[in-house]
């Protein structure tokens, strides 16, 4: 019996957000090269989305690729842009069946051309889906995302449309790249690094971490349904003490 059946469907996590690590490692321990690992990982993202969407889960992010991979071997990026392309446009058909509304976050103005216009045409054909929120990051870095935020804000006050006295909390959420999305309550991170990269830090503020071992291509919905059963058991106190919140 599956431990899906143990999951308390009225208390998923709002938005689960991943980062798939571990292609890289995976192909090489089997004699491969990085893009292999890669290529099965695409599985495990159509296995993860899948099982998201059948839990009822409403946001799913997935950390796809970093501004940091730039600096990766042209030949892995290369193949990489090539992949997300090929992946997004064979998907597509099977995110509007399932009601699935893709998103896409980060310094998107830096892929190319091609893989810009398969992006858009993709948000373009899922964007009256209903069911799970999909947001895929791209070239995307907390530090980016909240550097970009600072500037529009200053912005916005030397052109004396926000006052300095009344910024807080809320202005920034506004001018983050997710201002759309409500902050992950979960995130799980494969591969056994106990680090979150530079991905999401202010919205990863009061999110429970869970790290596996597994390697992003070995990944299932097996593996999604123990993190959630984990997320579940944890305490989640937002800085009050156990007795308030029990009350």
């Amino acid at each position: 019996m599956s431990i899906k059946n143990t999951i308390d469907l009225t208390k998923l996590p709002s938005h689960i957000a991943i980062i798939m690590d571990g292609n890289g490692r995976w192909a090489q321990e089997k004699g491969q090269d990085r893009l292999y690992g890669h290529f099965h990982g695409v599985e495990s993202v159509r296995n993860i989305v899948e099982g998201a969407a059948e839990l009822g889960l409403k946001y799913l992010t997935l950390y796809a690729f970093s501004t940091e991979n730039w600096d990766r071997p042209e030949q892995e990026v290369t193949g990489l842009m090539e992949l997300l392309v090929e992946t997004i446009r064979k998907e597509v058909p099977t995110l509007q069946k399932n009601n699935i509304r893709l998103h896409v976050i980060g310094a998107t103005h830096l892929l190319p051309a091609y893989a810009q216009t398969a992006l858009q045409e993709a948000l373009n054909m899922t964007a009256s889906a209903t069911g799970l929120n999909l947001v895929m990051a791209l070239s995307y870095s907390s530090r980016w995302e909240l550097v970009n935020a600072i500037k529009q804000i200053a912005l916005g006050v030397k052109n004396n449309q926000i006052e300095p006295e009344e910024i807080d909390h809320n202005t920034l959420q506004h001018y983050l790249s997710t201002s759309d999305f409500p902050d992950p309550e979960l995130m799980i991170r494969t591969s056994g690094e106990f680090r979150i990269s530079n991905f999401l830090l202010y919205q990863l503020a009061y999110a429970e971490l869970y790290f596996t071992d597994t390697r992003w291509p070995d990944f299932r919905k097996e593996n999604l349904y123990e993190a959630i059963l984990d997320f579940q058991r944890r305490e989640r106190r937002f800085g009050k003490t156990s007795s308030q919140v029990k009350v």
